[in-house]
């Protein structure tokens, strides 16, 4: 069975080397204004490491406890780990010897200074959107971050994932390479939220669903974030899993300190505000909220709480837990205390069909990020040592399920599923 499937795997990566040659556009190319864009003067540098703050470029391309950008970050993915390249000027192991083209078609085409086809965990699909002039000032800043001998690690890509001509398939089927053009029926302050939304931002990487070929979806829907066991919410104008019912003044609360009335960010989301939306400016991060409130709902069933008896032992159960634990801080209500301790009621990372979110707040503590508008976050213990599976699954049923939340309950097994799920 199995030489059956490698040989029509085979096969089909022949098939899919033919469609190549034939239908696959040559690279779209733009030109540099001038090489004054991308030299090495103070305001270029400048300008491109607020670029590769709006970028998150640190967070994939630093290993943890390692040198800035030098490399060397495994991201696990269903298809096996890609390890992010050193991007420092070291002219052997990192792109010093790159010019400001290479730079602009690694980011907007995807492929190498060889030529080789690079790996959309590398999110050219989004960046394929940046501008030339904001491509040139990114290389500028790069090339100005100190050499650091660091060899490139390969990836641990299982086949036939790890062949070229696959990823060639997949690139004709999925990816379009274009910058990003201005709607002209919406204002600037819309464009440039969409420009930073879809583009550098890359937020559908996280906040859309993918396929079974690993290809985002249309839309920032939300979704589950493949191997890492985190739900990136919905990030449109939905009223109930979305951001419909928020204020702008609130979204931005959240992108820019990590808190705010309605929520508090945990996980990776935490990350990402720390390293890199916090040090956006806040004209930037409104644009990104009037955005995102732009998007259309995407339509869903209702979600309602459980009449089934057996459920409203567990719901008694979870009460008592509640009382117990969390009370005291959430309170009676649900209210909690904002921003420090995050309402409950009506939280949508509560009420989202997906509750793996709060399962593992749960089990493993809810940290938010500490940033210069929240410089002493408070965090939430761990609970994974004193409440066993069926505890865990009765207290976030319960929360799922009380004031004005209605969302199906969890089992003690879903629980399981995430209490030996890695942190990073």
């Amino acid at each position: 069975m199995k030489k059956k499937l490698l040989i029509s795997l085979a096969l089909l990566a022949s098939a899919l080397g033919v469609a190549v040659a034939v239908a696959w556009p040559r690279n779209d190319f733009i030109a540099s204004k001038s090489p004054a864009d991308f030299a090495p003067t103070a305001q270029n540098i400048a300008r491109g490491a607020y670029l590769a703050k709006a970028g998150d470029c640190m967070a994939c391309h630093t290993e943890r406890g390692g040198a800035e950008y030098a490399g060397g970050r495994a991201l696990q993915t269903p298809f096996g780990s890609l390890v992010a390249p050193n991007i420092t000027a070291d002219r052997e192991t990192g792109i010093g010897a790159w010019s400001a083209d290479d730079f602009w078609n690694a980011l907007h085409n995807g492929k190498s200074r060889d030529g080789r086809l690079l790996y959309p965990a590398f999110p050219y699909t989004n960046y394929t959107k940046v501008s030339r002039a904001d491509s040139d000032a990114l290389y500028a800043f790069m090339q100005s971050i100190p050499a650091q001998k660091a060899p490139n690690q390969p990836h641990r890509l299982s086949f036939p994932y790890n062949q070229q001509i696959m990823l060639a398939g997949w690139r004709l089927l999925y990816f379009k390479p274009g910058e990003y053009v201005p709607v002209g029926t919406q204002n600037a302050q819309w464009n440039r939220g969409a420009y930073l939304v879809e583009g550098l931002g890359h937020c559908a990487a996280c906040h859309s669903t993918r396929n079974s070929f690993g290809a985002s979806e249309e839309g920032l829907s939300g979704g589950l974030i493949p191997t890492i066991g985190w739900y990136a919410p919905s990030l449109t104008s939905d009223a109930e899993a979305g951001l419909g019912s928020w204020e702008v003044p609130h979204i931005v609360d959240l992108l820019k300190t990590g808190v705010s009335p309605r929520a508090t960010v945990f996980g990776p989301m935490a990350e990402v505000v720390q390293r890199s939306l916090q040090h956006l400016e806040t004209e930037d991060v409104t644009a990104m909220a009037v955005y995102l409130k732009s998007l259309p709902a995407t339509p869903a069933p209702p979600l309602e709480a459980s009449t089934d008896p057996r459920v409203i032992t567990v719901l008694a159960q979870g009460k008592k837990l509640y009382e117990a634990n969390c009370i005291e801080c959430h309170g009676a209500d649900g209210k909690g205390l904002p921003p420090h301790y995050p309402p409950l009621d009506g939280n949508r990372a509560l009420t989202m069909k997906e509750a793996v979110n709060p399962i593992r707040i749960v089990l493993n503590g809810g940290f938010a990020p500490g940033t210069a508008g929240n410089p002493r976050p408070y965090g939430m213990p761990p609970y994974s040592h004193v409440m066993d599976d069926h505890e865990v699954a009765a207290v976030v049923s319960y929360l799922r399920n009380s004031w004005s939340n209605k969302a199906p309950p969890v089992t003690a097994s879903e629980v399981n599923k995430y209490r030996g799920v890695p942190l990073d």
